[in-house]
């Protein structure tokens, strides 16, 4: 077994602590990654307080990990010691499906292993995640990371990257398509850039005034304030593809206002409370609205490839371990921009 640092919520209302356990050794097809830095999510703040329901405690958060392979397996081939790896949310699926045979494991028929807050496939060891010092990975789930980047600022890719940019590429947004980004948070951000980068004409859509300077700053073409009723009637009709990536409770309806014919809004926030959709709403003009999960390890890779080929990476605020329970709680009053991201060095500090 392998000795492991971490931080880890012991309960749904308690702060996370300092934790120690132990990672599985080396199978053959394992990849040991030291951990360097680990983004955080808001679904890591949902899952340690369990606001969705579910938790297992002990728990470790983390699934934007970054770092550098230690040890290999005897049938690893992929990879070399001293490489950059990655590991995103999820860290086995059945393999077998459907969806896992056309690299759509995130969709596992089974279920995919989540990188934390899940069983693994043995149905009872529990998977940690990435506050921590490594982590053990089958080789399959592992993601090749270029030197070229930000190492801190490429963590949020394997969340909020690939949760924004696999929707983006399903809708085929590119040149000539009109995009509304709905939010500008971890996930609007991202979303803002890759959207750009295709190619679209970008709308930040927001409820606060002043983000439309941050906005234009991370390539929006135009900035529409949906408090503003008068901007918002202006813009009926308009849109070919809204992201919402919107996580607090809200209605849908105004913004499905916004799209023209078979319009589509992709929904990649995750509110607390049932959204308000009415059928109206989605007769006129024949909208759609469809969900979308992160992506598979091979469109995950396709995507980490592109940024380094785009120049592409989050905004990061770094912060040591030990700020994390402060990070969590500027989170829920959106103070970040706009990602955290941990230092995971500064575990060894905290933990002797």
């Amino acid at each position: 077994m392998i000795s492991t640092k971490a931080y880890a919520a012991l309960s749904a209302t308690t702060p996370l602590v300092p934790f120690q356990f132990e990672r599985r050794d080396l199978r053959p097809d394992d990849v040991q990654v030291e951990i360097l830095y680990c983004g955080v999510c808001h679904s890591d703040l949902h899952q340690a307080r369990n606001e969705w329901g579910g938790s297992m405690y002990p728990m470790v958060p983390g699934h934007e990990i970054v770092g550098k392979v230690t040890r290999i397996g005897t049938n690893v081939k992929e990879f070399k010691v001293g490489e950059l790896a990655g590991v995103g949310v999820m860290v086995d699926s059945c393999r077998t499906c459907k969806n896992c045979m056309n690299d759509l494991e995130q969709y596992c028929e089974e279920g995919m292993t989540g990188t934390y807050n899940a069983y693994e496939r043995d149905g009872k060891t529990i998977a940690q995640g990435g506050y921590s010092s490594q982590i053990v990975v089958d080789k399959k789930y592992v993601l090749h990371i270029s030197e070229k980047l930000d190492l801190k600022a490429v963590a949020p890719l394997l969340c909020a990257g690939i949760t924004t940019y696999s929707p983006l590429r399903y809708a085929k947004v590119g040149k000539g398509t009109k995009v509304g980004i709905i939010g500008l948070g971890g996930l609007g951000h991202m979303g803002l850039k890759f959207a750009a980068s295709f190619g679209a004409e970008v709308t930040l859509i927001s409820s606060s005034a002043s983000k439309e300077a941050d906005a234009k700053r991370l390539g929006a073409h135009h900035f529409l304030l949906s408090s503003d009723e008068k901007q918002m009637r202006q813009h009926r009709g308009h849109f070919d593809v809204l992201l919402n990536t919107v996580s607090a409770n809200h209605d849908y309806s105004p913004y499905l206002k916004l799209l023209g014919l078979d319009g589509t809004m992709l929904i990649v926030g995750i509110p607390a409370q049932a959204p308000v959709v009415r059928p109206f709403d989605i007769l006129t003009n024949r909208r759609s609205i469809t969900g979308s999960s992160i992506g598979g390890i091979k469109e995950t890779q396709e995507m980490l490839d592109y940024c380094a080929e785009k120049n592409i990476v989050a905004d990061v605020e770094l912060i040591p371990m030990q700020e994390i329970n402060n990070a969590y709680e500027r989170m829920v009053k959106n103070d970040v921009r706009y990602r955290f991201v941990i230092d995971i060095k500064s575990l060894d500090k905290l933990i002797q």
